[in-house]
């Protein structure tokens, strides 16, 4: 693809480029153009790009990675009485949400390969006003699932330790509320997380790569163990909370798949994006799915459904019950933390090249995208993101969290089923290097099923998202309406942009 020129600013002197030219509603419409997010895939922002290092394997892990952790491990426990030994339905139906919303996503990301992933396809399709409000909940997805994946760990942490024989004080292990100060395992989890994102994408790549294949192993050994006390009989009634109980837990557990979508925040790092992301995507979902409901099936035949309630890191008590060895929970507990631990890893990257799009954009300040020369990474934003999320995490209990998540990843979800319509219809000379089964009924039944599951989550959930979108309209009006790069097109540049054909990132053989 010829390079675009640079499009003229329009800079209106101390108002710093801003796009207050156009009136609010037209700003709020303006569509980021799909040509000049591919160039600044291809080229980056300022001179400074970000290293395509990414095959299939490592995007896949990544996703993986991020989806395969405190749902299972630590959210279990709170979601089985809710909807009692149905929960692996629960487990199928938001799975069945997340899959639909999976397959958008892998058109959306082979066609516009960057690191934006749904804020960047919202902003292409719905405007800056939408994608705004996507990209927000985008931060409240990464950063506080983030948060609430490290208090997790924290719990797996304290039976680890239990095991061998030891104990960490209450007041250091648990949050405000919970009976402690703050949780200092789920802080030092994150914190060192920050410290390899910081390093380098390639090296979190490799190490997040390892500890996915020993989650998986840890998981597949807790289900041999379960199924040698598997009783038939915990799953009479199957429905003892009835189909609300099931619908209710469907939307707690959807937190376990927050993630997925990670792969899609590595557009830009990816050497064949077009080929590599619909594949990872696709394949990660059904890894995830596939162990999720095993684990259950498990779990529930292992012990029955009313064992649970009140329960933290069940299937570590589970094992300790049936084996009457400590040590092989704790090592079971070790193996945990790690799990864990790789989705922090996972979505804490997710986040910070997130960041780096709304940066590039001029939606958040500049630091969030300033590229590292020597480490070819968001090493200031990874450093602001990582202390704010780690104090997140020691601070706020995992109930609250987890709930807070669900409900915001939901909504972006939905924009994804609806961008790629819109652009079935108003673009459908793209090219894509996959194309959603089914259409029109894949992506309009993803967004109905998302927005199902947030119908079903708690009123006190609804406020908090609410005055979570207020504060982010606050922030918008106060700094991103004032320097948004595509709002401060002129409308020649603008148009010849948005008329610009768009042609496939070459593989990194070919370009680099």
């Amino acid at each position: 693809m010829p390079p675009i020129d640079e499009p003229s600013t329009g800079k209106m002197g101390s108002r710093g480029g801003s796009g207050a030219a156009l009136g609010l509603g037209h700003q709020l419409l303006r569509r980021k153009p799909l040509a000049l997010m591919v160039q600044e895939s291809n080229n980056g922002a300022g001179g400074r790009s970000l290293v395509r290092s990414f095959g299939v394997l490592q995007l896949t892990m990544i996703s993986v990675g991020a989806t395969l952790g405190t749902g299972i491990f630590v959210i279990l426990g709170d979601s089985v009485p809710m909807a009692g030994p149905a929960i692996f339905i629960s487990f199928l139906i938001a799975g069945v949400a997340a899959l639909l919303s999976a397959i958008s996503y892998a058109e959306m990301a082979g066609m516009v390969p960057v690191s934006g992933s749904s804020y960047s396809y919202t902003y292409a399709t719905l405007g800056e006003g939408m994608a705004w409000i996507c990209g927000w909940c985008l931060v409240l997805e990464y950063a506080v699932s983030v948060a609430a994946v490290a208090v997790g760990a924290g719990q797996y942490v304290n039976e680890a330790v239990a095991g061998l024989g030891w104990a960490l004080p209450e007041f250091m292990s648990q949050p405000p509320g919970s009976g402690g100060v703050m949780n200092v395992p789920a802080m030092v989890i994150v914190l060192l997380s920050m410290v390899l994102l910081m390093r380098g994408a390639k090296e979190s790549a490799w190490v997040n790569t390892a500890i996915v294949f020993i989650k998986i192993v840890i998981l597949l050994f807790f289900c041999a163990v379960a199924f040698t006390a598997f009783n038939i009989g915990n799953f009479d009634p199957l429905l003892p909370m009835g189909t609300a109980g099931v619908s209710a837990a469907a939307s707690r557990v959807f937190f376990s798949y927050i993630g997925f979508d990670a792969a899609s925040t590595a557009g830009e790092e990816a050497k064949n994006p077009q080929r590599d992301l619909p594949r990872a995507i696709m394949l990660s979902m059904v890894i995830v799915t596939s162990i999720y409901v095993l684990v259950a099936v498990a779990a529930v035949g292992a012990r029955e459904w009313t064992w649970f309630d009140g329960t933290q890191a069940a299937l570590v008590q589970i094992l300790q019950e049936i084996t009457h060895k400590p040590w092989i929970a704790a090592v079971f507990a070790i193996g945990a933390v790690l799990a864990i631990t790789s989705v922090v890893l996972a979505v804490l990257y997710g986040q910070t090249r997130i960041l780096v799009s709304m940066s590039r954009d001029g939606l958040v300040p500049k630091v969030f995208g300033r590229i590292s020369a020597k480490r070819g990474t968001p090493v200031a934003g990874t450093l602001i993101v990582g202390i704010a999320v780690a104090l997140t995490a020691g601070l706020v209990p995992l109930g609250a969290l987890a709930d807070a998540t669900s409900i915001g990843t939901l909504f972006a979800f939905a924009l994804v089923n609806i961008s790629v319509i819109y652009l079935r219809r108003k673009r459908p000379e793209l090219k894509r290097s996959y194309r959603a089964a089914f259409y029109p009924v894949t992506p309009i039944l993803g967004a109905l099923m998302c927005m199902y599951l947030m119908i079903n989550l708690g009123g006190v959930t609804w406020v908090v998202f609410l005055l979570w979108m207020i504060v982010g309209l606050t922030a918008y009006f106060a700094y991103g309406r004032r320097h948004s790069q595509v709002a401060a097109m002129s409308q020649s540049d603008y148009e010849t942009l948005s008329a610009a054909p768009i042609e496939p990132v070459l593989p990194i053989h070919e370009n680099r």
